[in-house]
């Protein structure tokens, strides 16, 4: 017979209380009436958020889904959130981290529209820093400048219905949200 071996058990997963009402509906969603699908080569000195956004409204595109295949920024900035240490919120973004040079292995990104109708693109990734080192989260896609070469990203339109930033009460901070098409 086997000697029986010790067994540790892993470290419990987070556990991450909402701090305000419980809503039941856990995912909110519509449905897309018809949607495009293409593929941009974003533009080498743009910001992120420029090379994303001004093509897509060229071709009427205000909402829809991203996955950014990889690429060179010039310079990249992120932050991470980790839960609100004072609770009021289910999380709390950090101060911009500065990574300067970094390769984006892979990103993912949405695109909508903030509370006051300006287009908003909410972005994360996982990049690759000039010393091997591997990061992640949520980029700033304002300063995060697309190095020499065109980075190409694959985008879903979302037909029928947008995406707005809009007061989540359960978790006490804005999300994206999708809502039935308005006049902007």
């Amino acid at each position: 017979m086997a000697p029986a071996r010790l067994h540790t058990p892993a470290p419990r997963a987070r556990t991450m209380i909402h701090p305000g009402p419980f809503n039941p509906v856990r995912i909110q969603s519509q449905h897309a009436t018809h949607g495009r699908h293409i593929r941009l080569a974003l533009a080498p000195g743009l910001s992120l958020y420029e090379g994303l956004v001004k093509p897509l409204a060229e071709l009427g595109i205000t909402s829809a889904s991203m996955t950014i295949l990889g690429g060179y920024a010039a310079r990249l900035e992120y932050c991470v959130a980790p839960p609100d240490k004072s609770k009021r919120a289910l999380i709390a973004y950090s101060t911009p981290i500065p990574l300067g040079e970094t390769y984006i292995v892979f990103g993912n990104a949405t695109l909508g529209f903030d509370a006051a109708g300006k287009p908003l693109v909410h972005c994360h990734a996982a990049m690759r820093t000039d010393t091997g080192a591997v990061q992640g989260g949520h980029i700033i896609t304002e300063e995060t400048i697309i190095g020499p070469w065109p980075i190409p990203v694959l985008v879903t339109s979302l037909e029928g219905f947008e995406l707005r930033q809009t007061f989540d009460p359960e978790i006490n901070i804005s999300v994206l949200k999708p809502l039935r098409e308005q006049m902007i």
